[in-house]
């Protein structure tokens, strides 16, 4: 998945490959490979990459072994995944423990309601893999139109819908034109 975000963002920023390598001093056959995704680039790559089309190392570390799937590349869901935004936190609550079987959780989030009742009760803490590939069924952190939720995605006729569990919750068909990200894989 790395090569293609990197891909995606070289192109969007209108940057040649032959352009991109001199501004990094990587060669450009490399180039080719890593986004092809025939390669990983070594973390030293990625930061000099990163540097170079001006965003965030960080985020796209998270997507560094991830492979999307046949169905998430028919659903252009690489164009969901925030490459040059980071959380932002107006108030954290404490340190909660992560168990070892969620150890690729990249932080704990606080249920603000009760839309994933009874699987998720509201003001439980979930864990959240920050920018991993979410399956169809999936449950997932997402940011949609100014709010998060916490939802089951599924893949509909070439759209995502986001479903709750509360029956009383009605199912969002996200648009083109939604502000929509998704921000991560719920451990549950």
């Amino acid at each position: 998945m790395i090569g293609n975000m990197l891909s995606k963002i070289r192109k969007e920023k209108r940057i040649t490959k032959t352009k991109l390598a001199e501004l990094t001093d990587i060669n450009i056959g490399h180039l080719t490979h890593i986004e092809k995704g025939e390669r990983n680039p070594s973390h030293k790559a990625l930061k000099s990459i990163c540097n170079a089309l001006e965003i965030p190392y960080q985020e796209l570390l998270y997507t560094y072994d991830k492979e999307l799937t046949d169905e998430q590349i028919e659903y252009d869901y690489i164009n969901y995944v925030p490459y040059n935004k980071i959380p932002a936190f107006s108030n954290l609550d404490s340190f909660v423990d992560c168990p070892a079987k969620f150890a690729n959780a990249s932080f704990a989030y606080k249920v603000p309601d009760d839309s994933m009742e009874p699987l998720i009760k509201e003001g439980s803490y979930v864990y959240v893999e920050q920018n991993a590939l979410l399956a169809n069924k999936d449950v997932g952190l997402f940011y949609y139109n100014d709010e998060f939720l916490i939802r089951h995605l599924l893949y509909k006729k070439d759209k995502f819908v986001l479903k709750a569990r509360n029956k009383e919750i009605k199912d969002i068909t996200v648009s083109r034109n939604d502000n929509f990200y998704f921000i991560g894989r719920i451990y549950l």
